[in-house]
């Protein structure tokens, strides 16, 4: 018999306006605590020192985490010339200083290069795993890391102001882009150097800053609103996944690992694709539509 989970059945997405100097995992746990939920996730870390969108996934939706992990993020952020940094950004030590300032002339020409699939080389602070260690905690104890390039991509990288002293710019990337690695290479690109100052990631997927709410303002609505008020969908992450409505008889099948024979869907739907079937407006399982079966590859308790 299965044990009964401890906690609230909660279901769905919040998208907390993560503080500064607030790790991501204490904001899982803060909102556990506040929620009483029984599973709760997020969706992308965000350095300590950064701020702005972090999608926290609450029971079943924790199933679609893998939808926001591989989605395109946004980024704000200001790269202070004259210095670099242990850890590329405001926290580590000054390591090489340099006098030189680019001009916003020699800036908007330089943005070209960091545009489309490129490779970077990720900070030693990171939490890629080497050799099953945490490259920060490796740094942190003081040995020499040869980080690897890998390649990312950059959709957009534009200058949103400048002055002698730093930059600030808007990107948007790829899952697994380091915008401190943007920073300190781009910074080298222009002939000095370069440090991350202020950082704010402004959208992930179909989330941007219009859905946050603060941890604060969780806190009101735990006590003062009806979950339903204030919890998105599950689904809402799944928009770009083509619906496919089902019958309550075969949303019943599905949810017991029952494959649909593909003659009793409409003739419409396209071999191959992933879909998400419907009941109403609750989802029922995602599903794999092949030339004999609609198979269920992952079905949610809703």
């Amino acid at each position: 018999m299965a044990r009964k989970r401890k906690g609230n059945k909660v279901d769905g997405w919040l998208v907390i306006d993560k503080p500064y100097n607030m790790g991501s995992t204490k904001v899982v746990g803060k909102c556990r605590f506040l929620t009483k939920a029984q599973k709760v996730g997020h969706a992308g870390t965000l350095d300590p020192l950064a701020t702005g969108i972090l999608p926290i996934a609450f029971g079943e939706a924790t199933k679609t985490i893998p939808f926001m992990m591989d989605a395109k993020k946004t980024y704000r952020f200001t790269v202070t010339w004259g210095e670099e940094r242990t850890t590329d950004d405001i926290e580590g030590d000054v390591i090489e200083t340099s006098g030189i300032r680019p001009t916003q002339d020699q800036i908007l020409k330089a943005l070209p290069d960091f545009i489309g699939v490129i490779k970077q080389r990720p900070p030693i602070f990171s939490a890629i795993k080497i050799d099953g260690k945490r490259a920060y905690d490796l740094a942190r104890a003081g040995e020499a890391l040869e980080m690897k390039e890998r390649e990312v991509e950059v959709f957009d990288l534009k200058l949103l102001e400048s002055d002698l002293q730093s930059a600030t710019f808007e990107m948007e990337c790829s899952k697994g882009t380091y915008v401190r690695s943007i920073g300190r290479d781009l910074a080298r690109k222009l002939g000095t150097l370069g440090y991350i100052s202020m950082l704010r990631r402004t959208k992930v997927g179909a989330f941007d800053e219009s859905d946050t709410i603060s941890l604060e303002k969780l806190e009101e609505l735990v006590h003062s609103a009806p979950l339903e008020e204030w919890i998105l969908n599950v689904v809402t992450v799944l928009d770009d996944i083509l619906a496919l409505a089902v019958t309550k008889d075969q949303a019943d099948f599905l949810k017991n690992g029952g494959f649909i024979p593909s003659r009793e869907l409409p003739a419409s739907n396209r071999i191959g694709e992933l879909y998400k079937a419907m009941h109403d407006d609750k989802i029922i399982a995602l599903c794999e539509l092949d030339e004999e079966f609609l198979k269920p590859v992952r079905v949610f308790n809703l």
